[in-house]
């Protein structure tokens, strides 16, 4: 049982992190940077924040009685006309992950047995949240880079910025001690 709650906890504790990045990469961008891409066969942040919350909203609600694909989610529609403000595409970024950290809330131990289905594929529910944390993981690294991208030198890292290893080792080593 103590294995199982570990494993709650990091994986909630790994999908707050993620959000954390894409939270500190928008408070560096104007309304505009939501919106830009380097080409028009690419996402801009705004299309990706706009499939995460409906993946988050399909995965995410009643996942424990209901297929993670919902026949109301519209996939292609994700990629179609964000939203136009920052505001609106952040009330989007907030609702998505907040579908997913109320249902980690009222997970137990004892649930990590259960079966749950994704596109009528059968996984347990640890399949089914690593499956999410790495499709998340990679859109949020997406954000991050076309945001790197758009500041150039302003850039400010939401991770150890690069030069940085040593700085943030030697300040998590005197934590630690």
């Amino acid at each position: 049982m103590k294995l199982a709650q570990n494993y709650l906890n990091s994986a909630e504790f790994e999908f707050r992190r993620y959000k954390g990045y894409g939270d500190r990469t928008f408070e560096q961008l104007q309304e505009a940077h939501f919106f830009w891409t380097p080409n028009e066969f690419d996402n801009s942040i705004a299309i990706i924040i706009k499939h995460l919350s409906g993946n988050m909203r399909s995965r995410w609600i009643n996942f424990l009685s209901e297929d993670g694909e919902k026949p109301w989610r519209n996939r292609e529609n994700e990629f179609e006309r964000p939203p136009k403000s920052k505001k609106a595409l952040l009330d989007l970024w907030e609702g998505g992950w907040s579908c997913l950290f109320n249902a980690l809330d009222v997970l137990q131990p004892s649930n990590l047995d259960k079966t749950i289905s994704i596109r009528n594929q059968e996984l347990t529910l640890p399949e089914a949240i690593n499956r999410q944390l790495a499709h998340y993981a990679s859109h949020v690294g997406q954000i991050v880079y076309i945001g790197k991208t758009i500041k150039g030198t302003e850039w400010i890292s939401p991770t150890i910025p690069k030069g940085g290893s040593s700085e943030f080792n030697e300040t998590l080593m005197g934590q630690n001690s």
